[in-house]
């Protein structure tokens, strides 16, 4: 059954998500350039969990300034303004690999799609050697005079079909929650995933950014779809690591392990899958 788009009801999500929640304000725009552009700018005054969702995201960015658009109330552009004062700051690098497990665990329970991450927090649907790309997940730090804030993105192809897509450009072929067979309504789904990752960002923090006492380590291995696989990473400039992706380290690091048998954890770079002929 196809799902058609329609615009989210906002009063509803304030509703659920503020009112009767754990988000300190949410607003819906009906078109921006990027959510997370918008929140960086407002977060001298924005409070803890406040949310800004767009319909539709004219010059949305990835990881590595990869540039992500999207037809109006085809996806979910969600961006969440944080202040996790309790945290380290040797520990933020943990937000956004959280924010995956949170995200794949909600496609899992909304939709049963097979949900999993590539390392950091690309959201993969498929399975074996068919993921693909579905969500990406950036997060943008801002100094203000309240101390440090994060603005975590989060963009999911949701009603995507082949023609909305974007053309693949090297890497993971796209696709969208639609395109995997599921019918989705975006504030229903918006609604658990904020839910989810409240929940999480709340053990998280009550941990003090501890990932291994509270389990979230091994939450987010079970589903990373990258250890295990041949990878290669590319640093830009420096010659690419190439090896097997072995485990995540209590730092969110990637190890890699080589043919030598020497592991090099990987704290930044694009990582590929390889294929057997690779």
């Amino acid at each position: 059954m196809t799902t058609i788009p329609t615009p989210l009801d906002t009063g509803w999500l304030r509703s659920r998500l503020v009112e009767n929640g754990p988000y300190s304000a949410l607003d819906v725009v009906t078109v921006t350039g990027s959510t997370n552009t918008d929140l960086v700018e407002r977060a001298d005054t924005a409070r803890d969990r406040t949310v800004l969702i767009a319909e539709e995201q004219q010059t949305g960015r990835g990881r590595l300034q990869r540039s992500w658009v999207s037809p109006r109330y085809y996806g979910l552009h969600v961006s969440v303004l944080l202040r996790p004062s309790e945290i380290p700051r040797s520990e933020l690098g943990w937000l956004p690999l959280i924010a995956g497990v949170a995200l794949a665990e909600t496609v899992q329970s909304v939709t049963g799609l097979p949900a999993g991450l590539k390392w950091p927090n690309d959201l993969l649907l498929g399975s074996g050697t068919h993921w693909c790309k579905a969500a990406g997940i950036l997060a943008e730090g801002a100094d203000t005079s309240g101390g440090m804030a994060i603005v975590l993105g989060i963009g999911v192809n949701v009603h995507h079909g082949p023609q909305e897509l974007p053309q693949p450009k090297g890497g993971l072929p796209p696709t969208s929650l639609a395109a995997q067979g599921a019918s989705v309504d975006r504030a229903e789904f918006v609604s658990e995933l904020l839910t989810s990752f409240a929940g999480i960002d709340d053990l998280w923090r009550s941990h003090r950014g501890d990932v291994v006492g509270n389990d979230l380590l091994d939450r987010y291995q079970r589903l990373c779809a990258t250890l295990g696989e041949q990878v290669r990473v590319d640093f830009g400039d420096d010659d690419p690591l190439a090896g097997t992706a072995a485990r995540i380290d209590a730092g969110g690091r990637l190890v890699v392990r080589g043919a030598d048998g020497a592991s090099t954890p990987v704290a930044a770079g694009d990582v590929k899958h390889l294929r057997p002929s690779e």
